[in-house]
């Protein structure tokens, strides 16, 4: 009997190894039964291989085990492997000996489910092949990523995610019960990375934030993976420099080392490759006067906008007339002062501050926003106390600007939003393994 333990060679490499006898292990994908014969495709993390047990050639209580085998049933196998283009992946594997090692129960995933009960079972709907290179990418991407900003000189933190201030406005945040004490689960690490910056000047945290929006886009999650640099000595203009050549690093990343999984989502690397600085970069007054030139349709009443005016924010729609004949990201910098975060500081034209967002191709929408940040310690309490928060919740940050304060920049990027545009995915919680969203918490 093949023991659990036993050596095993991935299914990839399973593909390209003609006469040779082979051991792999995986789980059932499709099975089928005929004339003596079980067709099993057995899938692994690396692909899939269609397995043929011959009933003349193995023990009656392997022949026994694989036809009493559920879909997912997990299962060892060993056999010689034989190319036949005919065959899924152009090879199949005669099978010798088996082992199931666990049948289970029936699954309960069939085809043509709805998304919702899918997101039901999400812990099972991950063994799907959308999943699973979902899954991979994600991963990569996240690696790239990192490989990017080591390579620059970053340091990677670990701030936390337990705050009492907020990052932002202090709005949209999940309130927590701290031993007796009112706290919040943080909604951006910017704050605390701002602190580092004065150790190891350049830094980067990769961590879960969360926004308590009442959203229902296919661009919003609760809870997502936000990698936020933040840069000493750094303004707009050169933060803007560094958000291009991350996003322009990720892509051809993935078109240099990902072509099946681009494939297997329909992306033309082609359409990736582009993606290189320098990006268009407009104004928010400009985009302003590009929306009403255009016009934007309310998607709820289908019905065209009123037109737009001075300190109106961005939402899914505008963000697509903007985008939705681009090859590359855009920026539009420069936003009103009222719609923007207490930190961001003002510029000489009195009404707006020195921010961006990046807004990805095709109306897949905003993936970074960032900003400098105000250095000065009169500016920033005479703004903190415009907007009426509570320094006292912000005491550790604006001791920042007492003990040599320095000009600097940030942004953040959400992940899962890059992986939805990427992979031209038709909804932002395949990006993510357990999505949380306004009506979700489980599983």
């Amino acid at each position: 009997m093949l023991s659990y333990f036993v050596k095993a060679l991935e299914i990839s490499k399973a593909l390209g190894s003609d006469g040779k006898s082979v051991v792999i292990k995986g789980w059932t994908y499709r099975k089928r039964s005929s004339g003596g014969k079980t067709f099993v495709i057995v899938r692994d993390r690396t692909g899939t291989i269609q397995c043929i047990v011959d009933k003349s050639k193995v023990k009656e209580n392997e022949w026994n085990e694989i036809e009493k085998a559920y879909l997912e049933s997990s299962i060892i196998l060993k056999g010689k492997v034989r190319k036949d283009e005919r065959a899924p992946g152009g090879a199949e594997i005669d099978v010798e000996e088996l082992r199931v090692v666990h049948n289970g129960e029936q699954f309960p995933i069939t085809e043509y489910q709805s998304p919702e009960f899918l997101l039901d079972v999400r812990h099972l709907w991950l063994r799907s092949q959308k999943m699973i290179k979902a899954m991979e990418m994600r991963s990569y991407m996240f690696k790239y990523a990192r490989k990017f900003l080591d390579g620059k000189g970053f340091y990677e933190i670990t701030p936390p995610l337990l705050t009492k201030a907020g990052g932002e406005t202090g709005a949209n945040l999940f309130e927590v019960d701290y031993f007796g004490t009112k706290a919040f689960l943080t909604e951006s690490s910017q704050l605390y990375a701002e602190a580092m910056i004065f150790a190891l000047e350049k830094v980067y945290s990769f961590a879960p934030s969360y926004r308590a929006e009442k959203s229902r886009t296919t661009k919003h999650l609760t809870e997502y993976w936000h990698l936020e640099p933040e840069m000493a000595y750094f303004d707009n203009k050169r933060s803007m420099k560094l958000q291009e050549q991350l996003v322009s690093s990720i892509a051809n990343n993935v078109v240099k080392n990902n072509e099946d999984e681009l494939k297997f989502f329909g992306v033309e690397k082609d359409a990736l490759a582009k993606i290189k600085p320098p990006f268009e970069k407009i104004t928010y007054e400009k985009a302003i006067a590009i929306l009403n030139e255009k016009g934007v349709i309310n998607p709820e009443t289908k019905q065209k906008k009123e037109r737009l005016e001075w300190g109106a924010d961005f939402g899914v729609e505008e963000e697509r007339v903007l985008t939705e004949d681009k090859d590359k990201p855009i920026f539009v910098y420069n936003w009103p002062v009222e719609i923007k975060a207490f930190y961001m500081p003002l510029n000489k034209d009195g009404k707006t501050v020195a921010c961006a967002d990046m807004l990805a191709p095709k109306g897949h929408g905003e993936i970074i926003g960032g900003s400098e940040r105000i250095w000065k310690l009169d500016q920033l309490t005479e703004k903190m106390n415009a907007l009426g928060l509570n320094i006292d919740n912000y005491k550790w940050y604006v001791d920042l600007r007492k003990y040599g304060s320095v000009p600097h920049a940030g942004f953040g990027l959400g992940i899962e939003r890059v992986i939805k545009w990427m992979l031209n995915l038709d909804h932002i919680r395949d990006a993510i393994p357990f999505p949380r969203l306004i009506n979700r918490i489980e599983p």
